[in-house]
C-alpha cells in the first residue's frame, strides 16, 4: 500500500508540472489510480508537456498528409499490458473521451491518431510478441507487431510455412487483419482473416474476452468489419499456412505504347483462372518526366514453385507475356515478402524488422471491384488520364482460386466469387500544403468518375483497409444512424452490414467506440431499424 502511495504521489508531482489542462489532468488522476501499483506512469503516459509526446505521435504516421492538422490526442497510452489498456477505456468512457487505437499508423484517412473531438491514442508499440508453434502450426500475434516482423519471426522458425497477408511489411497486424488483409497467397489461402482462430478483445466496458467469452457473431465482425468499432484487439491467434521451400518471383515491365495496353487487356481475361499457385498482379504507372512521361505496366508475380514447374505453366496460361527464365529469381517464401517490399532478397531478413517505409509521400487512395473485364478502348482512356498526372498508380490484385471458393458471408469481408480483380487507385505528391494536396484529389476524383461505368455496382465495391470518406462518414457523433452509414458501409461489406450493425448493438449499443467510419449500432425502433 505504501508503494503504491508512494507512486501517486510521483505522479501527482509530475501534474504539478505539467498543464492545469481541465479535460488531461481528470483524466490522467483517473488512469493513474486505476493503474496497477507496478506500472511506469511515466513510461505509459504521455501528454503534450512530455518529451516523447511529439516523437511518439509522429513516429508512425504513415501518411505524411496528415503531419501538419490541428488535431492532436490529449495523452498518447503506450501500454505494456492489458490491464493498463483497460484502465484507459474505463477512464476515457467516464469522461467522455474518444479513443484511437494505433498499432502500425497505416489508416489511410489518418483515423487511428486523428479525431474530431477530445480524444487520446493508445500506441500498441508495445503489444508486439509473436509465439509461434509449428507443433500446431498456430502463432499467436499482438496488435502493435508489423507484418514484417510475423514474417521475420516465421521465417526465422520454418522454411515451409507462411502466412497470407499483405505485403507492405510496416503495416501493423491490428488493423491489417480487423479489415481482412491480402497479399500474394491470397489465390491460395485467401485472407488474412481467413485464418485467425481465436483473438483477445477489450470491449467498452474494459472486459477482456477471447473467442468463447466474446461469442461467435462478435469474433465473426471482427475478422474484415473493423476491430475499431467493437473493443480493443490485443492479440490474434492465426492459423499459418504451408508453403514450399522454394518459391519463383518475376517482374516484366512493358510500356503501354510497346504492347503493354494489349497485355493488360489479355491479363483481365485470364489472371483469375491461372493455376491458384500463380499470383499475378498488375502495377500501372508513369515512367520518365516531361516529353519522355510514359505509362508503364509491371507485371508483378510469385509462384509457389520452381522455374522449371513456372515456365511451361506461363506458356500455356499466358505465352504473350513472353516470360523467360532469366526474367525469374527463386528464393524462399519468407525471401519472397522481401522482393516484394521492395528490397532484395539477399539483403539481412532483418530488413523486414525496419519500421521506415521505404517510399513515402502524402497520397490519397481509392478503390473498386471488377466484376467483368474493361473494354479496351476505355484502358485508352486511363492511359490519357494518368498523362495529367506524375506520380499516379492502379493497382490491379487477381482474384479467383480460393477467393472464389469461399462464401461472401464465411467473415464481413463479401468480395469473393465473381471478382475479376481489385483496383488501388493511388495518387502521390511531394509538397505537404493544402491546395496540393486538393489538386492531386481532383485528379483522382475524375479518374474515379470515369470508372464508375466499368466497375462493381448497386454497391459499388470498395475494400475497408483501403478507406476512403469520400465514400461518406458519420456525422451525427453517437446517434449515427444505421440509414445514414449505409451509404459508405454497403460499398466496403454489401449485405454484411445489417449484421455488423446488429452486433455492434449487442457488443457496444451506446457507441463508445466509434469514428467516421465505424460500425453503428442498429438501434430497433417498433421493430424497424431507426433512420
Amino acid at each position: 500500500m505504501e508503494f503504491l502511495v508512494l507512486v501517486l504521489s510521483l505522479f501527482l508531482s509530475l501534474v504539478s508540472c505539467a498543464s492545469s489542462d481541465p479535460t488531461t489532468e481528470p483524466l490522467r488522476l483517473c488512469m493513474t489510480t486505476q493503474l496497477s501499483y507496478y506500472s511506469e506512469v511515466s513510461q505509459i503516459i504521455h501528454t503534450s508537456n512530455s518529451s516523447s509526446y511529439s516523437s511518439i505521435l509522429k513516429s508512425s504516421q504513415q501518411n505524411p498528409r496528415w503531419l501538419n492538422s490541428t488535431s492532436k490526442p490529449l495523452l498518447i497510452l503506450t501500454p505494456f499490458n492489458e490491464s493498463e489498456i483497460h484502465a484507459a477505456v474505463l477512464c476515457s468512457k467516464k469522461r467522455g473521451i474518444q479513443i484511437r487505437v494505433r498499432s502500425g499508423g497505416h489508416d489511410y484517412e489518418g483515423l487511428s491518431y486523428l479525431c474530431k473531438t477530445p480524444f487520446i491514442i493508445i500506441d500498441m508499440i508495445n503489444f508486439k510478441s509473436i509465439d509461434i508453434n509449428l507443433a500446431d502450426e498456430t502463432a499467436w500475434v499482438q496488435s502493435g507487431a508489423t507484418l514484417g516482423e510475423l514474417y521475420y519471426s516465421i521465417g526465422k522458425k520454418s522454411d515451409v510455412h507462411g502466412f497470407p497477408a499483405g505485403i507492405c511489411p510496416t503495416v501493423g497486424v491490428g488493423g491489417h487483419f480487423s479489415g481482412g488483409g491480402f497479399g500474394t497467397l491470397i489465390r491460395k489461402y485467401g485472407l488474412a482473416a481467413d485464418h485467425v482462430i481465436d483473438a483477445i478483445l477489450i470491449d467498452a466496458n474494459g472486459k477482456i474476452m477471447n473467442r468463447k467469452t466474446m461469442g461467435e457473431d462478435l469474433f465473426w465482425a471482427i475478422r474484415g468489419g473493423g476491430g475499431a468499432s467493437f473493443g480493443i484487439i490485443v492479440s490474434w491467434k492465426i492459423k499459418l499456412v504451408q508453403v514450399p521451400k522454394i518459391v519463383t518471383g518475376f517482374t516484366v515491365s512493358k510500356l503501354i505504347s510497346q504492347g503493354g495496353s494489349s497485355l493488360v487487356n489479355r491479363w483481365q481475361y485470364i489472371a483469375h483462372n491461372f493455376h491458384e499457385d500463380l499470383f499475378m498482379r498488375v502495377i500501372l504507372q508513369n515512367v520518365g518526366s516531361g516529353s519522355q512521361k510514359q505509362v508503364q505496366a509491371d507485371f508483378n508475380s510469385l509462384f509457389l514453385g520452381g522455374i522449371e514447374t513456372l515456365m511451361p505453366l506461363m506458356k500455356q496460361s499466358f505465352p504473350e507475356l513472353g516470360l523467360e527464365a532469366k526474367d525469374c529469381i527463386e528464393m524462399s517464401w519468407v525471401q519472397s515478402a522481401q522482393y516484394f517490399a521492395g528490397y532484395k532478397k539477399d539483403q539481412p531478413l532483418e530488413v523486414l524488422l525496419s519500421k521506415e517505409v521505404l517510399y513515402k509521400s502524402n497520397f490519397k487512395a481509392k478503390s473498386d471491384y471488377v466484376v467483368n473485364p474493361i473494354p479496351e478502348i476505355v484502358l485508352q482512356g486511363i492511359w490519357e488520364r494518368f498523362m495529367q498526372e506524375q506520380l499516379v498508380f492502379m493497382i490491379l490484385d487477381p482474384y479467383g482460386g480460393k477467393m472464389a471458393e469461399i462464401s461472401e458471408f464465411e467473415i464481413p469481408f463479401p468480395h469473393r466469387k465473381g471478382n475479376l480483380y481489385n483496383i488501388q487507385y493511388l495518387v502521390k505528391w511531394d509538397v505537404n500544403e493544402v491546395s496540393e494536396a486538393n489538386k492531386h484529389m481532383y485528379w483522382l476524383d475524375m479518374l474515379y468518375r470515369f470508372m464508375k461505368p466499368y466497375v462493381s455496382n448497386s454497391p459499388r465495391g470498395a475494400y475497408i483497409n483501403y478507406k476512403d470518406l469520400e465514400l461518406g462518414t458519420n456525422n451525427r457523433g453517437t446517434n449515427t444512424s444505421y440509414m445514414e452509414a449505409s451509404s459508405w458501409g454497403r460499398k466496403y461489406y454489401k449485405n454484411n452490414f445489417k449484421r455488423l450493425a446488429e452486433v455492434k448493438s449487442k457488443v457496444d449499443p451506446h457507441n463508445f467506440f466509434r469514428n467516421e467510419q465505424s460500425i453503428p449500432p442498429l438501434r430497433v425502433l417498433s421493430g424497424i431499424g431507426r433512420v
